[in-house]
């Protein structure tokens, strides 16, 4: 059902947030989407770029335009959707990210689920807002939308707008991330892109003459990831987080008398415990490292003051993990938290390489009626194919440490 007249939310990316059908306005005011403006989008990098206070929120919010945009101004898309397929795809876009929690992706590694899991627990629970709101729409719309999440639907066109190498998704997150953070390296032509979107046998697709603006949109995810979501100030405080996170469960584990604000485990229990997961965002597991440092614990009590305090570790690059546990070992380290701050990690892009292409997930140019991969006429492309996988290895350390000449590797 449509509104009686459009709404409209102000937006820094793309002037305004336009909605014009009840359901997306009932999903936005849900508790569980309204959750995701407690949720920060950039995780330990605000620590590092100190405007990047912006949230999963705004992003999802972000996402939902840039989906009604193509519906309603890409013809051959526009054309391709029914009714139904089109109010799913917004609602897909809308709540993609519901399932993040405290410090989004920091927050997967202390869980082990993935946020994509718990976004599809979330929409399919009766007892949530969500589901409720999108049963009075239509009883079979939470599961079309998990659908689409899954890439399972009738419409690989939506899976591809919501998720894919070409997505809104990384479209809004790269120019909202580059604006939020102040830095230049996630801008690309979206106008040009939009423009030159198409249709064929079912799939999103770029006509050739955009190829251009579509290598200006890789590598500026390719630069995005390696000055600013992997920077490696930004991954020593989420280091911290995690620390703090598997001592602070462990010594509730010991501890039964200590009342915590929230209960950590509630994500490892059997089945999903939604109202628990609506406690977990940034502010409350912030309360709780607040509150932990006053704990008598060698390694909280002074992890916590540190982190609310950005007492960042200090780090060094190394070959690998051998030569920087070699370099921890001669280190004197005579305090517990100095020994806890002290890692070896690994960064590498992984998933995040620019471009990848698979018989599913590729771009796909349009050459007269065919489509062809993007490598097949970008020699930008073809060289980041051919690029190895750049891994980075680091080791942490408290800072104003030195070697210890006594000690041997």
């Amino acid at each position: 059902m449509k509104l009686a007249q459009t709404r409209v939310l102000r937006d820094p990316i793309h002037g305004y947030i336009h909605i014009d059908q009840q359901v997306i306005w009932d999903l936005i005011d849900s508790k569980e989407f309204q959750r995701l403006r407690r949720i920060h989008q950039l995780g330990g990098v605000s620590m590092v770029y100190h405007c990047a206070e912006h949230t999963r929120f705004s992003h999802s919010l972000g996402v939902y335009e840039l989906a009604r945009r193509m519906m309603s101004e890409v013809d051959e898309i526009a054309q391709s959707l029914s009714a139904k397929q089109k109010i799913a795809g917004l609602c897909a876009a809308l709540l993609h990210d519901l399932g993040h929690g405290p410090f989004s992706h920091c927050f997967e590694r202390f869980s082990h689920i993935h946020h994509e899991d718990l976004t599809k627990a979330i929409i399919l629970d009766p007892k949530s807002e969500v589901h409720q709101i999108l049963d009075q729409e239509d009883l079979d719309l939470a599961q079309y939308v998990v659908d689409i999440l899954n890439h399972q639907s009738d419409c690989p066109l939506l899976e591809e707008m919501i998720s894919s190498q070409l997505d809104c998704d990384r479209m809004d997150y790269l120019l909202r991330d580059a604006y939020m953070t102040g830095t230049t390296y996630g801008k690309f032509d979206l106008e040009r892109i939009l423009r030159v979107l198409r249709v064929q046998d079912g799939h999103l697709c770029v006509k050739r003459s955009g190829t251009h603006a579509v290598e200006d949109y890789i590598m500026a995810r390719y630069q995005m990831y390696w000055q600013v979501y992997l920077h490696p100030d930004a991954a020593g405080y989420e280091s911290m987080i995690l620390t703090f996170l598997n001592a602070f469960q462990n010594y509730c584990a010991k501890h039964s008398e200590y009342v915590r604000l929230y209960d950590f485990e509630c994500l490892h229990q059997d089945g999903f415990d939604l109202k628990a997961f609506n406690r977990l965002d940034d502010f409350s597991l912030l309360m709780q490292i607040e509150k932990a440092q006053d704990l008598d614990d060698e390694v909280i009590a002074p992890l916590c003051k540190a982190i609310l305090s950005r007492r960042l570790p200090d780090w060094k690059s190394c070959q690998n993990k051998e030569e920087g546990e070699k370099w921890i070992s001669k280190l004197t380290l005579t305090h517990p938290f100095e020994q806890a701050l002290c890692q070896v990690m690994k960064t590498e892009a992984g998933e995040y390489r620019p471009y990848f292409e698979s018989e599913h997930n590729q771009i796909r140019i349009l050459d007269g009626d065919t489509c062809i991969p993007l490598s097949q006429c970008s020699d930008v492309a073809q060289a980041l194919l051919n690029m190895k996988n750049p891994k980075q290895w680091r080791v942490y350390f408290p800072k104003q440490r030195f070697f210890t000449q006594e000690k041997t590797a």
